[in-house]
């Protein structure tokens, strides 16, 4: 019974990196059409609605009191403010670059954790993290070597200690179904990004060309009602550090979409970089303490 839950565990770590990997890239195509805040919030709120419909048809109960409060400051967290912060930075950075940043979040919600008193300090995760994030790097190499905007760069290091404390806080809050969290969730960050949208004087329009409407169908089905509902999964089975790894694992997968979907060059540091991510990926979520 313990290899199958073992077996399960990696198959839902491993979907939902391979799911996630597409949400940059399909982020840089809705973004040359739609404007960022209002591109995100048609993407989390029509997420929302299908959460809310399989929601309804699983009959899952809806949660009240601190429940109901979790799940919204989870979204408000997860979904509003990361995203709010991550399609501005992609506007003006690559998706490869964009999730090398984003790989510091294993590191990130280890540190929260540790502060917050869920966890304690492990040094092989740290060791794990600091190669993995060095592999990471390597593998970026040419976008790191780019002229990067300031409020981008910084816009991504928001999203990375956002997406990491409601990582942290989700192991805290009551126990709530992953697809209700989701749709609770979603629904508050969607009426987040709608009025941050409003308040920027975004251009409200559905997208006219066929690719951005397959990027938003990608975003909304596939990046974040499948990919966020796997990820509470891996963090209900390995916990809030461990689960961040996925921000590990998914550029190197980000950036082979990027070079076949947005011409983005594939770099010789890939063969270096990988084994190095492999194994912190192994040294830090998958080695059995």
């Amino acid at each position: 019974m313990r290899a199958s839950t073992n077996r399960t565990a990696l198959a839902t770590f491993a979907a939902a990196c391979v799911l996630g990997a597409g949400n940059a890239v399909g982020v840089r195509f809705s973004n040359r059409e739609l404007d960022p805040l209002w591109g995100a919030a048609l993407r989390f709120g029509a997420a929302a609605l299908v959460l809310l419909v399989i929601m309804a048809s699983l009959r899952l109960e809806r949660p009240r009191g601190r429940a109901l409060a979790g799940a919204v400051l989870f979204g408000v967290l997860n979904f509003g403010v990361t995203f709010a912060l991550a399609y501005y930075a992609l506007v003006r950075i690559h998706a490869g670059l964009g999730q090398t940043i984003l790989s510091l979040v294993p590191l990130v919600a280890l540190l929260l954790s540790v502060a917050q008193r869920q966890e304690t300090f492990r040094a092989l995760a740290a060791v794990g993290t600091v190669l993995a994030v060095t592999g990471v790097a390597v593998v970026s190499q040419a976008p790191l070597q780019e002229s990067v905007p300031v409020l981008s760069f910084l816009a991504v290091l928001g999203a990375v200690f956002s997406f990491a404390e409601a990582a942290v806080l989700v192991h805290r809050l009551p126990a709530v179904h992953p697809v209700t969290m989701n749709a609770v969730g979603m629904a508050g960050a969607a009426v987040l990004l709608f009025a941050g949208s409003a308040a920027a004087g975004d251009d409200w329009h559905l997208p006219e060309r066929a690719v951005t409407w397959w990027a938003l169908a990608y975003l909304v089905l596939a990046g974040s009602v499948a990919t966020f509902v796997l990820y509470l999964q891996v963090i209900k089975n390995w916990g809030p550090s461990r689960a961040a790894y996925v921000f590990v694992v998914i550029p190197v997968i980000t950036i082979l979409l990027s070079a076949r979907l947005d011409d983005e060059p594939l770099t010789a540091g890939l063969l270096l970089g990988t084994p190095l991510i492999l194994l912190g990926v192994y040294l830090g979520a998958l080695r059995k303490p």
